[in-house]
C-alpha cells in the first residue's frame, strides 16, 4: 500500500472520529438527566444575583423555545437589564410573568368570576362536601378550596394553604374551619357551615428564608369532607403521588375556575411570592401555563393531578400572575412530607 493511500484512510479516520465526538456532543446537551442537572447547577450558581435585579421575579429548570434544557427567568416586565441569553453555556429564556402572588380573595386583586355554571364551586354543598370547592378560616372574610382529603392514622383532615386555613401564620390551633370561605357568604358567619378545625401548618417565613410549602389541615371527618370534586371536576385523586416533570399535562379544580388543564414547564423554581403579610422565597417549585387562565384568586389550595386516568397528586397550586395562565405548586410530596399525612384517594 503506498503512502499516499495510508495518508487519505488516516484522514477519512481522522473525520469519522470528529463526526462522533460531535454527534455525542449534542447527544449530551439533549433533553438528557445530565443536561438537566447542568442547568440545576448554573441555576443554583446564579439565582441569587439574578434575583437580586428589580423585575426579576424567580427562576426555574424549563426549556428553551427550540425544546432544549434551559434556565428559565421569570420577569416582572420585559425588558429588564442585565439578564443574559447565555450562562455558563446553558441558555438562558426569559419569560415576562409579571409579580407572583398568593391567591385567595380578600388577600389578593380581585378577579371576575366566570359565568355561573349548574355545579358552583362557591356555593354551600351537602355534607360531605366534594374537594375541589370554597373554604376558609371563619376568623377572616375570604376563600380558598379544599385540596383533598388527607389522612393519619384512622383522622382525616381538610388539605389546603396556610394562607387560606391559618391565614399567612396567623390563626390558632383549633380555630373553625368553615365550607364556604366567609368571602362567598357575604362574610356571614354561620355555625352549620363549619367542617372542621385547624389542626397543623407550615409557617410560613417571610424573612429571608426558604419556604418549600404553603400548606395547612383542617381535623374534619367523613361526614364532613369526602374526598372526589363535584360531578363536573375530575373525580377522585389517586392515593399514589408522581413527581413532576417537564410536559406534564395537569390539570386542577379549583373555587373559581373550576375544571382547568395545563402544561408542568417549569420545575425546581425558584420564586418570590407577594402575600399581604409580606415577600416569601419558594425553592423547590413546579410551574404550570396553559393557553385560558388556569388559576385565579380563590383557587389557592388545589390539588393538582395528571391529567390521565390516574389522576395522580402532583403539587398543591397557591400562588399565580394576574393573568392566571401561569401558576404555581408546591411539590406534593413535600406538603404531605411536612404535614405527616397522605392522601386519602382511590
Amino acid at each position: 500500500m503506498s503512502r499516499r493511500v495510508l495518508l487519505r484512510l488516516l484522514i477519512v479516520a481522522i473525520v469519522v472520529a470528529a463526526v462522533f465526538v460531535s454527534v455525542g456532543g449534542l447527544s449530551a446537551q439533549g433533553r438528557s438527566g445530565d443536561a438537566f442537572d447542568r442547568v440545576r447547577e448554573v441555576q443554583q450558581r446564579h439565582t441569587a444575583k439574578l434575583m437580586a435585579q428589580k423585575g426579576v421575579v424567580g427562576t426555574a429548570v424549563g426549556l428553551s423555545e427550540n425544546g432544549r434544557p434551559a434556565m428559565l427567568v421569570l420577569l416582572e416586565e420585559a425588558g429588564v437589564a442585565g439578564v443574559p441569553a447565555e450562562l455558563d453555556g446553558v441558555s438562558v429564556r426569559q419569560i415576562v410573568t409579571g409579580k407572583i402572588e398568593a391567591l385567595a380573595p380578600g388577600r389578593a386583586t380581585a378577579a371576575k368570576s366566570p359565568p355561573q355554571k349548574k355545579i358552583d364551586p362557591k356555593d354551600w354543598f351537602e355534607r360531605p362536601v366534594p374537594i375541589g370547592v370554597s373554604t376558609g378560616n371563619a376568623g377572616e372574610c375570604s376563600a380558598g378550596t379544599i385540596g383533598c382529603r388527607v389522612k393519619k392514622g384512622a383522622a382525616v383532615y381538610a388539605l389546603s394553604n396556610n394562607h387560606v386555613y391559618a391565614l399567612e401564620n396567623d390563626a390558632a390551633i383549633g380555630s373553625e374551619v368553615v365550607q364556604p370561605g366567609l368571602y362567598d357568604t357575604r362574610c356571614g358567619y354561620n355555625a352549620d357551615n363549619v367542617i372542621g378545625t385547624l389542626s397543623q401548618f407550615v409557617e410560613i417565613d417571610f424573612n429571608g428564608g426558604d419556604n418549600t410549602v404553603d400548606a395547612a389541615i383542617a381535623l374534619s371527618s367523613t361526614v364532613n369532607i369526602g374526598n372526589a370534586t363535584p360531578a363536573n371536576g375530575y373525580g377522585t385523586p389517586s392515593s399514589t403521588t408522581m413527581p413532576a416533570a417537564l410536559g406534564m399535562a395537569v390539570q386542577k379544580y379549583g373555587r373559581t375556575t373550576a375544571l382547568t388543564k395545563g402544561t408542568i414547564t417549569g420545575i425546581d423554581g425558584i420564586i418570590n411570592i407577594g402575600y399581604s403579610s409580606g415577600t416569601a422565597r419558594f425553592v423547590d417549585q413546579i410551574i404550570v401555563t396553559s393557553r385560558s387562565p388556569f388559576i385565579k384568586a380563590g383557587d389557592s389550595g388545589s390539588l393538582l393531578v395528571t391529567d390521565s386516568d390516574g389522576k395522580n397528586p402532583v403539587g398543591l397550586l397557591f400562588a399565580g400572575d394576574s393573568s392566571g395562565k401561569f401558576a404555581i405548586a408546591n411539590r406534593i410530596d413535600d406538603v404531605l412530607d411536612a404535614l405527616g399525612v397522605t392522601v386519602d384517594g382511590e
